[in-house]
């Protein structure tokens, strides 16, 4: 069960603000990460490992870190070993640098130049010289790993560069969050950045996000590894299968007009254009449009009230909680009766760029569709009270389809055999 502090998200901006309660074991860790920085600072280079599944506390914690780094850095104790020091907090995702930026105007120590991505802070560090102190980095799973000159990176590893640039470099890492081939990293590749260097991993392992009995997160970890299992039982949670895609996007708009935050998300299993035209995901008599770029748009995604009108992608909400989540498994999900699988098909997978930077690689396909389950575990644990799916593929819609009905014919208090 989760723990019993209430993180059920009125909004992302009050889900991460440095006043929320910590419980016991991150306020430990961040004691810690605290020490490790005043340790260090002086040091060449050192490195903080921070680890944990989705919706385990991650970025509260840094930002609760962050906020207090400031705090110290700008703060009157000329005695401490933080003060005058030079922070960023980093992070390579559009719609969380919005979110950041937005707390940081509610907190007196924090600046929203304290807040960028990756590239521009590298960039910007190549052309001043000089060194950071300590560099936080949220969502480090989508660090490139390779150079990337369309987005303006040219060296070969954005957390390399990170590392050389900065004195202490804390990152937070879930290996199920890689969505791309150039953000691919393996313990091999991170040994390598830090050799020589003191480092200290740790992990977080509560669930905080998805209010639910542990049988749900069970589900939603088997099928990340292409494993079926009998559904959760009946629970406050709601946890649903849907036979029809437009049955259940009336639900998220009826859970939605409850209690906000409810959105309808989809595998990048439809076609998408950053063409300023709107793309529409069709199944059936479902019919909606992906979600718009707005990057001028205040507020993140997730939190702007036309966007109950669309569908979002993994890049749109990742690092999000929700309060129901609606996720259709497009027509890269499918099934094998024979080993009673889920079976990854790429060739249907309409983001191309999550599959350039093959090089080097010695099993492609393996990696494809790693990235694609990586993609539905972003999506399936976005939920705090609900999550709802849907199956395009024939085959697993039938048997998802079955295993609701094996679940509906259990008395209350059994379990599915």
């Amino acid at each position: 069960m989760p723990h019993p502090i209430d993180h059920t998200p009125d909004s992302a901006l009050a889900r991460l603000a440095p006043t929320m309660a910590l419980t016991g074991r991150q306020q430990a860790l961040k004691a810690e990460v605290m020490a490790f920085c005043r340790a260090h600072r002086r040091d060449d280079h050192a490195l903080f490992i921070i680890e944990g599944d989705a919706g385990t506390g991650k970025s509260l914690l840094l930002n609760a870190l962050f906020t207090a780094i400031q705090a110290a850095a700008r703060g009157r104790d000329t005695h401490d070993p933080l003060h005058g020091s030079r922070n960023w907090l980093l992070v390579n995702h559009p719609e969380m640098i919005k979110l950041y930026r937005n707390i940081s105007e509610r907190q007196p120590d924090l600046r929203k130049k304290d807040f960028e991505r990756p590239t521009t802070f590298i960039n910007q560090m190549h052309d001043r010289g000089g060194r950071a102190d300590i560099v936080l980095v949220d969502e480090a799973h989508l660090l490139l790993t390779r150079s990337d000159p369309y987005n303006r990176f040219r060296q070969d590893n954005q957390l390399a560069e990170i590392i050389r640039n900065t004195h202490v470099v804390v990152i937070i890492f879930d290996a199920y969050q890689v969505l791309k081939f150039k953000s691919l990293w393996n313990d091999a590749t991170l040994a390598r950045l830090v050799a020589g260097y003191p480092v200290v991993t740790r992990r977080l392992d509560q669930q905080f996000r998805v209010h639910a009995h542990a049988d749900v997160m069970a589900w939603v970890h088997a099928l990340r590894d292409g494993r079926l299992l009998p559904l959760p039982a009946p629970q406050p949670f709601d946890f649903r299968i849907f036979d029809d895609a437009q049955a259940m996007y009336a639900a998220i708009r009826q859970r939605n007009g409850q209690y906000g935050l409810c959105r309808m998300l989809a595998t990048y299993d439809y076609p998408y254009t950053l063409n300023g035209q709107d793309h529409f995901i069709t199944e059936g008599r479902f019919h909606l449009r992906w979600d718009r770029a707005m990057p001028q748009a205040r507020l993140p995604w997730a939190e702007r009230p036309d966007t109950i009108d669309e569908v979002g992608s993994v890049y749109t909400i990742q690092g999000f909680d929700l309060n129901y989540a609606g996720v259709i498994l497009g027509p890269s999900v499918t099934y094998d009766p024979g080993t009673d699988r889920i079976v990854i098909d790429p060739s249907r997978y309409e983001d191309r760029a999550a599959f350039t930077g093959r090089d080097g690689i010695g099993d492609p396909r393996a990696v494809m569709e790693r990235i694609i389950l990586n993609s539905i575990n972003v999506l399936m644990t976005r939920g705090v009270r609900g999550l709802y799916i849907y199956a395009s593929d024939p085959r697993l819609h039938a048997r998802l389809a079955a295993l609701w009905q094996a679940r509906a014919a259990v008395p209350a208090g059994d379990t599915v055999p």
